[in-house]
């Protein structure tokens, strides 16, 4: 993961901005991606792109697992409680890109951003 801009570049409006883009997910990136001053800003505009590549991929991966879940825990309740923990799993990304955000880092996911990069959107 190499740095792109320096850390005096990047403001603590920046660096919040960021974390709060993975963490609180679908909201946060949208609005800084809409709004004049939040967009022009590079480091916010990076990971507020990143977050939604992020959240599209774990929507993916939530929308059907829950569907399971809940089946598996309408048939067999024992079982489904077991397996529910296994729909936060997707959180511990989250934390971690938002940590590394809030630090102020430019990083690369390893698949959301090659695709980001692709589309040309980053």
């Amino acid at each position: 993961m190499a740095e792109k801009e320096s850390s005096a570049a990047v403001s603590d409006n920046d660096r919040t901005m960021s974390l709060l883009a993975y963490i609180i997910g679908i909201i946060v990136p949208l609005l800084i991606l809409l709004s004049e001053s939040s967009k022009n800003r590079p480091f916010q505009r990076y990971h507020a792109i990143n977050s939604l590549g992020v959240w599209a991929a774990a929507l993916a991966y939530w929308i059907p697992f829950w569907c399971c879940i809940f089946l598996l825990g309408y048939l067999f309740p024992l079982l489904g409680c077991l397996f529910l923990f296994l729909g936060f799993l997707p959180w511990i990304p989250f934390i971690y890109y938002g940590l590394q955000a809030y630090q102020g880092k430019h990083f690369e996911i390893p698949v959301v951003t090659k695709f980001m990069k692709s589309q040309g959107w980053l």
